[in-house]
């Protein structure tokens, strides 16, 4: 169904065991075809479909646009991301390296040689969310592919004629059929995949709950995930207070807040507090909400009704718990409106949860010591943000600030694709990032040879 206009787009088959067993005898058929793949085929393969999916950047764009509500411009900007992280993998597959070992530093390796190399596990199953279905399917293709694995992805519903799209282009681009397959469906065919015997890796986006049953049921086989969050922003007096309110606010609102480390919990040190409310209301009314189809348009539909309601539960819930509505949110069909809220008590589901929409809470602190309490009063820790000019306290919150990921001076979203990215708590396991993630898709095996 298309978030901005309700129509139906299509039905969805869900592909269930039966399809994930098809997928997987596809895969393990492309598996036997190139197990001695040498690296500069994988680097050949990576850049044919960079160049595909870049000839593509405006349908792609437009699917992601129809399906998913993401404004048009954000869209775009999305699969220009996706060519590049292609990109970025093909480039760093050479210095993926072994390494020889002093195996004759014990008396029993005298004489010997041994070394290390990394090789692929086979299948890599990736279990893809709506918000991102380029970016956040690349980031688990392309490193699986350059480590010499075979994928199949499940795509989240909203993002599946992106998914379909993606393989059949990578496909006829020249990628050996098999070593990319799509199943289709919702929650059945996601367990079928993350159980299958054969599947050796399992590679989760998405809610903390749906991680933790698939992990069950991936038993004791790889399992990567990157989970929820409700990502603290926190301002210090010595910041550059209205740049920073400035950054919060489209890292809060923007796409709708639909990413796992949209800003959701603001702490502003209290002497400046007002003075970061005036510039954060600003800046958030200065954002245009409306079709996702407008290229000027900043906040546009979330991925359904339903979403939208769900965001709108946490406002309501806010509000009868005391918290005062700084910016009241409003909702249009499936089109919230950024809002902001202060006195928002700890118990209240806009401080627990990951509201995943565009609402964002602002809270003082008096001290550093009891900005870290209020930021690590979450089970979550996937990615933060401080600003300061202090590097003793910039330096602190690096060391006690409980995330995987940390920026100084940028806003919680701000993600570029070179630095290993993942969480810490229940935001995950594993690490994305073009090396990283290479490195989590292979295993190390170590040979040793006596001349």
């Amino acid at each position: 169904m298309a978030p901005e206009t309700g129509a139906i787009i299509g039905a969805i088959r869900e592909a269930g065991t039966e399809g994930v067993h098809a997928a997987v005898a596809s895969a393990k058929t492309a598996l036997s075809l190139i197990r001695r793949s040498p690296v500069h085929q994988r680097i050949a393969w990576l850049q044919m479909c960079g160049r595909a999916l870049s000839s593509a950047s405006e349908e792609i764009a437009a699917l992601i646009c129809e399906d998913v509500g993401k404004p048009i411009r954000l869209a775009r900007f999305e699969v220009k991301r996706g060519v590049e992280f292609i990109e970025a993998c093909a480039a760093a597959l050479p210095q993926i390296n072994g390494e020889v070992l002093p195996v004759d530093a014990t008396v029993p390796g005298t004489g010997h040689i041994g070394f290390t190399r990394h090789v692929p596990y086979g299948i890599v199953a990736g279990i893809t969310p709506f918000n991102a279905p380029v970016n956040l399917l690349v980031q688990k293709f392309a490193p699986a592919l350059a480590a010499g694995n075979a994928f199949i992805c499940k795509p989240a519903p909203a993002g599946t004629r992106t998914a379909l799209r993606l393989a059949a282009m990578f496909t006829e681009a020249g990628l050996p059929k098999g070593l990319f397959n799509v199943v289709t469906g919702d929650r059945e065919t996601a367990c079928a995949l993350a159980a299958h015997a054969d599947v050796s890796v399992v590679s989760f986006t998405g809610g903390t709950e749906g991680g933790d049953a698939l992990a069950r049921l991936a038993g004791a086989k790889k399992f990567l995930a990157e989970l929820g969050s409700n990502a603290a922003n926190i301002v210090l007096a010595d910041a550059r207070i209205e740049e920073a309110a400035r950054k919060i606010a489209g890292a809060a609102f923007e796409a709708s807040g639909q990413q796992c480390i949209s800003a959701q919990r603001v702490l502003v040190e209290r002497s400046v507090i007002a003075r970061f409310l005036e510039t954060f209301k600003e800046a958030a009314l200065a954002l245009k909400v409306g079709s996702a189809k407008d290229p000027s348009t900043d906040v546009g539909p979330m991925v359904n009704a339903r979403a939208a309601e769900r965001v709108m539960s946490f406002s309501e819930d806010a509000l009868a718990r005391g918290a005062c509505a700084v910016l009241k949110p409003t909702r249009e069909g499936a089109i919230v409106s950024p809002g902001i809220f202060t006195d928002v008590p700890q118990d209240a589901r806009l401080w627990c949860d990951e509201v995943f929409g565009p609402l964002a809470l602002v809270m003082p602190f008096d001290t550093v010591e009891e900005a870290l309490a209020l930021a690590n009063n979450s089970p979550f820790g996937l990615q933060g943000a401080v600003f300061t000019q202090s590097l003793p306290n910039a330096m602190r919150f690096a060391d006690e600030f409980d995330v995987g990921a940390l920026w100084i001076n940028e806003a919680s979203r701000f993600r570029l694709d070179l630095y290993p990215f993942g969480g810490v708590k229940r935001s995950g396991v594993g690490r994305e990032g073009v090396r990283y993630a290479i490195e989590e898709y292979s295993q190390v095996k170590f040979i040793g040879i006596l001349p």
